[in-house]
């Protein structure tokens, strides 16, 4: 029996691999438009929520997206206000509001600890000093006393963390994107 769509027409191949699109994905997982901007907490902000690109989903504001929020996500510590920080970002930026918002989220309490550790270790091996031994547990106790030892490697391995994973989201958003685009584009072509 053929498959057919909601309004019973029959569902033919290249309208099935549309709707595996990119922007179906994102469509599908993001928040409609419509509740941000009638969102009682976000009614401060009025006619910024108007601009368009603010919620557009094509590959240039979602790689935009990618980038500040995977940045904010990696290079900042989380503090309070980052979700603020990334939407002030994407109003400057003009990329995808409800993705740069999200990806903040990169960092949260169950992955802090892992990142820390990761940045401190590429801290450390961009200064060229050695580790500090963790010994025993680490605790609220333990990093306030090892906080002038471990600052400077952390700060650096943050941000330098940050750049690299930013820019490589960035780029294999918009190739991953671009390649998904011509590969459907090109077996539309051969039918």
């Amino acid at each position: 029996m053929e498959k057919r769509t909601r309004h019973n027409a029959p569902l033919c191949s290249s309208r099935r691999s549309r709707y595996f699109m990119p922007r179906k994905l994102f469509k599908r997982i993001l928040p409609h438009p419509s509740s941000v901007k009638t969102h009682p907490k976000l009614k401060f902000l009025g006619p910024l929520l108007e601009d368009p690109n603010l919620f557009h989903l094509n590959r240039h504001s979602v790689s935009l997206a990618f980038l500040v929020g995977v940045f904010l996500a990696l290079a900042l510590f989380p503090i309070p206000g980052q979700m603020l920080l990334a939407a002030s970002l994407a109003f400057w930026v003009r990329c995808n509001l409800p993705i740069a918002v999200t990806l903040v989220w990169i960092s949260n309490p169950i992955t802090i600890p892992p990142i820390f550790f990761s940045t401190y270790k590429l801290g450390t091996f961009i200064l060229d000093t050695p580790p500090i031994q963790f010994t025993g547990t680490m605790n609220w106790e333990w990093l306030y006393q090892e906080l002038g030892r471990i600052w400077k490697p952390l700060l650096l391995g943050s941000f330098s963390a940050g750049i690299i994973c930013s820019l490589l989201s960035f780029l294999l958003v918009r190739g991953l994107w671009r390649a998904y685009v011509l590969y459907h584009w090109y077996r539309r072509k051969q039918r």
